[in-house]
This record gives structure tokens, C-alpha cells and sequence, in this order.
């Protein structure tokens, strides 16, 4: 039966979810540092929701054939969250990006850094009617399954990551499920099979009632309080004086100071009770009395637990404060050099413009003289030819001349 193939599928995929999450969860809190690409539990984690993704998808015809891709369904996260834009336009800016699997798996990257990704998928599987145009409607993002992995991945807001795609080839990345991750006794195998199913089942059993328990306490507040921190570190990034923050610090250090003064106050409260609650049959009030102070306790950590963020975030914006006041200083001085070098240039371009006028006016003024001197030359010509005619006329003459005389001579004798 393909509907049964099919929730088998997601029942697989969605058990897989599981146990990716809670153990990337534990391994990042053991280790208690920012996770990078390189870690193993973390590409897996990529692995099977890339898988999650692709299952039920529409195979879309193109030129090239028939292709299956989830980035389709991500791209439509930006119109129901806008945050989501920021995310959508870096991963079509990365140039490495020849796919849209790569796209995809560089979106689910950076929706995790921006600890997103559970915002981003709830509010994908809410739009199932946006998701019937890429998926078939017994997919795991059209069931119940999907709106499960959302909720679980509430709980990786709790992670740092960081990770540098620019030269990470996603595109032929190969997405392979390394379940021997997830196997709790190696030797389980060599059992019956029958065996394997019930301790399988049994296991799945457990982890279903500690999930539960652990997600019915600690969702809703870490929901709440990721929601807070995020709305400060927001409004913190985009204050620019330091001043601003001391008000918020100073109201935490009171608020720490009197989270301290009441857990003091119950705690010598708890003390004095005691001695007559332990007289009664019952420890009623001294059990509450305990719990009422554990809560407080666990308050005063989170209360300093959020003072020291804050004051980290003010060092941070102190640093950056600096940085930028130098970087604004060298801009001004790039400035004030560059405004010189423009005056240098307007003054140079007067000079110019002065001389090339000046050289205008002595081509013309030689132009001029050259034509008057054309004009004296042609008169002088006209001159020289005229005084060889009257030249070659006085030859004529004096020969003239000289031949009367000689006639003269002649008969003179």
C-alpha cells in the first residue's frame, strides 16, 4: 500500500529527527563551544533534513529532465517571515552556488546560525496551501510529522554555530544517513530479530516519554526566553551609544540583588519553618518551601546568567565602538585628502584653462600676423614682377640706346 510505504516513511524520517537533534543538542552542550561544518554529528543533522525535506517532493519537469528539489519550498519563507529575506538574498549572492540543492542546504545553514530554523519551518507548514504546489499531500511536511520536527527544533536555539560556505562545495555534497551514529549497542545485531524489534521499540518508548516530559517543562520558557534575547540583542545591534545599555544592566544587577535577597529571605524563612514542620506528620510545607526556593535559585541563574550576556554585549559594543570611531577617523583624514586633492585639481584646471585661453589668442594673433605676412609676401612678389618687366623694358631701352649712338658715332665720323 503507497499510504502505508508513505507514513512508514515518516514515521522513520521523523524518529530519525529525534535522535539527530537531542544528540547534536548533547554533544554541543558537553562540549560548550561554537560547532562548525566540520562536526560530524552537525553534518548529519543536515543529512536528515535534507531528507525530511525531499520526501513526498514533485518531480518538476525541465529540459534537462525531471528534477526534485527542496529549495523551492524554502524560497517561499521570505514572503510568510520577512527576517527570512536576509538569508534568501545571501544564499543567491554566494558564488560558489551552481544548484538548487546547494542553494537549499546553504539556506538551512544559515536559517541555524540565525537560530531561525524553527520559526522558519512552522511558519512553512502552516501554509499547507503554499506546500500542495511542491509536495504530495501524504509528504512528511503535509502531516502531523512535519509540525513535530518544527517543534523539536526549538531546541537548537540553545547551539552557536558557525560556518564558512564560500568555499564549501554543497553542490555535490552526496547525503548519506551514517546510522551507525545513532546505535546504542553494537552488538545488539547478533540477538533475533525479534529481539532487535523489542529492544527497538522499547528504546523509541523511552525516548518518547523523556522528549515529552523534557519539551512539556522547557519549550514554552526557552521559547520565551530565546524570543527575549533575540528582541534585545536585536535592539542592542541597533543602538549606537554604549550609554543606552547601563539603564538595562543596572535594572538586571537590581533585579539580581533582590532575586538574592528573597531566595535569602525564604532560605532563613525554610530554616526557622523547619523545625516545626519536621515536628508535624507531614513535610508539606517544607517541601514546598524547597521548591519554591529551587525556583527562585534556578530564577537568580538566569538572571545572571542574562547580566553576564548583557555585559558581554556591552564589551562587544564598546569594541565595535572603538573600531568604528577609528575607521570614521581614517575616513576623515582619507577625506580631508581627498578634498585637497580636488582643490590642487580645480586650481590646476584654472591654470590650464588660463594658458589654453592665453595660447588661443597667441594662435590667433600668429594666424593673423601669418595672413598679413602671406598678404606682404604675394604684394612683394607682384613688386619683384613688376620691376622685372620694367627691368627687361630698360634692357630694351638701353640697347636702343646704345645702337642710336653708335649710328650717331657713325656718321658723326
Amino acid at each position: 500500500d503507497p499510504n502505508y510505504l508513505m507514513a512508514n516513511e515518516r514515521m522513520n524520517l521523523m524518529n530519525m529527527a529525534k535522535l539527530s537533534i537531542k544528540g547534536l543538542i548533547e554533544s554541543a552542550l558537553n562540549l560548550g563551544r561554537t560547532l562548525d561544518s566540520d562536526y560530524a554529528p552537525l553534518q548529519q543533522f543536515f543529512v536528515v533534513m535534507e531528507h525530511c525535506l525531499k520526501h513526498g517532493l514533485k518531480a518538476k519537469k525541465t529540459f534537462l529532465g525531471q528534477n526534485k528539489s527542496f529549495w523551492g519550498p524554502l524560497e517561499l519563507v521570505e514572503k510568510l517571515v520577512p527576517e527570512a529575506a536576509e538569508i534568501t538574498a545571501s544564499v543567491k549572492d554566494l558564488p560558489g552556488l551552481k544548484t538548487p540543492v546547494g542553494r537549499g542546504r546553504a539556506w538551512l545553514r544559515l536559517a541555524l546560525m540565525q537560530k531561525k530554523l524553527s520559526e522558519y519551518m512552522k511558519a512553512l507548514i502552516n501554509r499547507k496551501d503554499l506546500l500542495s504546489e511542491f509536495y504530495e499531500p501524504n509528504a512528511l511536511m503535509m502531516e502531523e510529522e512535519g509540525a513535530i520536527i518544527a517543534g523539536l527544533l526549538v531546541g537548537l536555539n540553545v547551539i552557536d554555530a558557525n560556518f564558512c560556505m564560500k568555499g564549501e562545495d554543497l553542490d555535490s555534497q552526496v547525503g548519506v544517513i551514517d546510522f551507525s551514529m545513532y546505535l546504542k549497542d553494537g552488538n545488539s545485531t547478533k540477538g533475533s530479530e525479534g529481539d532487535g524489534q523489542i529492544t527497538a521499540i522499547l528504546d523509541q518508548k523511552n525516548y518518547v516519554e523523556e522528549l515529552n516530559r523534557h519539551l512539556s517543562a522547557t519549550v514554552n520558557n526557552l521559547q520565551a526566553k530565546v524570543d527575549a534575547l533575540e528582541k534585545s540583542n536585536t535592539k542592542l545591534t541597533e543602538e549606537v551609544s554604549v550609554v543606552e545599555n547601563i539603564p538595562m544592566i543596572i535594572t538586571l544587577q537590581e533585579e539580581m540583588e533582590r532575586v538574592k535577597e528573597e531566595s535569602s529571605y525564604i532560605l532563613e524563612s525554610n530554616r526557622k519553618v523547619g523545625v516545626g514542620v519536621y515536628r508535624t506528620a507531614d513535610g508539606q510545607a517544607l517541601t514546598e518551601a524547597r521548591k519554591q526556593l529551587k525556583e527562585e535559585t534556578q530564577l537568580r541563574l538566569d538572571v545572571e546568567k542574562e547580566l553576564e550576556v548583557q555585559i558581554g554585549m556591552r564589551q562587544e559594543m564598546e569594541l565595535a565602538m572603538k573600531m568604528l570611531e577609528k575607521d570614521v577617523c581614517e575616513k576623515q583624514d582619507a577625506l580631508v585628502a581627498l578634498r585637497q586633492q580636488l582643490d590642487d585639481l580645480r586650481a590646476l584646471k584654472h591654470e590650464l584653462s588660463f594658458k589654453l585661453q592665453s595660447s588661443d589668442m597667441g594662435v590667433k594673433q600668429k594666424s593673423e600676423l601669418n595672413s598679413r605676412l602671406e598678404e606682404k609676401t604675394n604684394q612683394m612678389a607682384a613688386t619683384i614682377k613688376q620691376l622685372e618687366q620694367s627691368e627687361k623694358d630698360l634692357v630694351k631701352q638701353a640697347k636702343t640706346l646704345n645702337s642710336a649712338a653708335n649710328k650717331l658715332i657713325q656718321k658723326h665720323h
